[in-house]
């Protein structure tokens, strides 16, 4: 008989939050624009395009710590050339779009599989939450991607900096 130990359940329970989380691409932007092929355009000038990439574990608190961790990322450079300002604080602007493939797993074979990307049931009120939530975290209202939609993004990287931030490990 086999016992199951603090150690082995310890390993298991990281194995799985490791894997449950909403993650985010966040890049500092002078400018990005997204075209839907629903024929929505919006466009931002300086400030912070996120790619949001959401699970079905994903609860309200992982939307409030994630906004409020974006909102005041002190990303943007000061008089001194030193990252020290946040988007509120240089007056910025800020895009959101949807991306499922932030979940891809790629570890077998060599085509990704997306089964921990919710679905649009799941992903679509949070990603609405999400917004709301930016909102009124940074004041500002996010512009974004039509959810599911084929969209063409174009940005210029400023920096270039780009972050990747996931919920679960708060890195």
């Amino acid at each position: 008989m086999h016992f199951f130990h603090f150690a082995d359940a310890l390993i298991l329970n990281i194995f799985v939050i490791s894997f449950l989380l909403m993650r985010a691409v966040i890049q500092r932007v002078r400018r990005a624009s997204v075209r839907c092929e629903s024929g929505h355009i919006d466009t931002i000038g300086l400030g912070l395009l996120v790619f949001l990439g959401i699970e079905p574990e994903d609860t309200a608190e992982d939307i409030r710590w994630l906004s409020n961790k974006i909102s005041k990322l002190r990303i943007f450079d000061d008089v001194n050339k030193v990252m020290n300002l946040s988007l509120s604080e240089i007056n910025g602007e800020i895009m959101v779009i949807s991306q499922f493939t932030l979940h891809a797993l790629i570890k077998k074979g060599n085509r990704p599989s997306y089964i921990k990307a919710a679905q649009p049931s799941i992903a679509i009120p949070l990603y609405e939450s999400f917004l709301k939530q930016l909102l009124i975290d940074s004041g500002k209202k996010p512009k974004k991607g039509v959810f599911g939609n084929h969209m063409d993004v174009d940005l210029l990287n400023d920096g270039p900096v780009t972050l990747i931030i996931d919920t679960k490990n708060k890195e």
